[in-house]
């Protein structure tokens, strides 16, 4: 997706801790959790009414064909 490998990871955590410090890095990181969580939900939510209307245009274009 990102292409981040380990090396760029933990230079992220790093600057994360320096800046944010240790009581805060945990509270930011289940922050980001959710918000990644709520975005996937979102996107595949997307997909899914794409996918459907898709199908339903198919279908009357069938019917409408015949």
């Amino acid at each position: 997706m990102l292409n981040i490998g380990p090396s760029e990871i933990l230079v992220i955590l790093l600057v994360a801790f320096i800046v944010l410090g240790p009581e805060k890095l945990p509270e930011v990181g289940r922050l980001l959790g959710r918000f990644y969580l709520e975005l996937k939900r979102g996107i595949k939510e997307v997909e899914k009414e794409m996918w459907t209307e898709e199908t339903e245009r198919k279908k009357k274009q069938e019917k409408s064909s015949r």
